[in-house]
């Protein structure tokens, strides 16, 4: 009986929201949820008549399962916006979700590197392989512009303007934005594309992808993860890594060497400043460590 409902808030994803396929699937799976907790306690009811309580219920449920506060926590912002896009629709008159609450979190501060152990990384790179080349422009590429994984391997040529400093990048729900690009970065995927990139068969519908694997196709995000995974481990770095924490540590170092929030939020393509403030968390986490080290009253 949610059939018709879920049909039409995928539409309502895609078309007015212009979210990316892996979003979409991940608020149909918090409905999909949903109905599923409502089958298996024979509450089944329409949208229409789930109430506050059943959701409470339903909440609970999910916690006994096992779910990090923070997984209930997205799940329930995936039901307040299916209920969001119901009452558009006029299906309900009524939002259960309004007054759910959702479990409290513990802002947890990312792992970061110093700029030092990002040059230890990259340095870790074997420039004698053709791979290599490429790797070396990738997490350059990552560093400097403060890039999401799924932005660099979505990277496209028509989309690099390294004369003038600059790359335009599709970010989350299809959103352009120019970042400034260092001119590591620069001199590095100029070697890569005139070097390497030429010798290698492009695949059909690849030809604009700046960053291809051997056979010629777009790299996958597992791919850049497993990369950074074994160079970490080769320059004996033990903290958590992926291809985020040279996001993280992007943002860090420009906040920790002054730069005003507003830029950042910009470069990094946040929607909302409130997501870009974390890095001032990480900023007096920073301010303390300074001072335990170095101020002898806090020796």
């Amino acid at each position: 009986m949610w059939e018709p409902y879920k049909k039409g808030f995928k539409a309502y994803l895609q078309l007015e929201k212009s979210l990316s396929d892996n979003s979409v699937e991940a608020y149909l799976h918090d409905i999909e949820k949903l109905t599923s907790f409502l089958q298996q306690t024979n509450h089944l009811r329409t949208p229409q008549q789930v109430e506050r309580k059943d959701l409470e219920q339903f909440v609970k449920w999910i916690s006994e399962l096992g779910m990090t506060a923070g997984s209930q926590a997205r799940i329930i912002s995936g039901l307040r916006s299916f209920y969001k896009y119901c009452l558009l629709e006029h299906i309900v008159t009524i939002d259960p979700t309004a007054l759910l609450e959702s479990p409290k979190l513990k802002r947890i501060l990312p792992d970061i590197l110093s700029f030092e152990e990002i040059e230890n990384i990259i340095s870790e790179i074997d420039l004698s392989k053709a791979e290599g080349g490429r790797n070396k422009a990738i997490l350059e590429t990552l560093y400097s512009c403060g890039l999401r994984v799924s932005e660099a391997v979505d990277l496209r040529i028509s989309s690099l303007y390294l004369d003038v400093g600059f790359i335009r990048v599709i970010g989350k729900g299809d959103k352009e934005r120019l970042v400034p690009i260092g001119s590591d970065a620069v001199k590095y995927i100029t070697i890569y594309r005139n070097n390497i990139r030429v010798h290698i068969p492009v695949k059909a519908g690849n030809e604009d992808i700046l960053f291809l694997n051997r056979r010629g196709s777009k790299l996958s995000r597992v791919m850049i993860f497993l990369i950074i995974k074994a160079l970490a481990k080769q320059a004996g770095v033990t903290k958590n890594i992926s291809p985020h924490t040279f996001r993280h540590s992007f943002a860090t170092h420009l906040v920790e060497g002054g730069a005003d929030l507003r830029a950042v939020q910009e470069m990094l393509g946040h929607e909302s400043i409130t997501t870009t403030e974390i890095y001032t968390h990480l900023d007096r986490e920073y301010l303390r460590n300074t001072l335990q080290q170095f101020h002898p009253a806090f020796k």
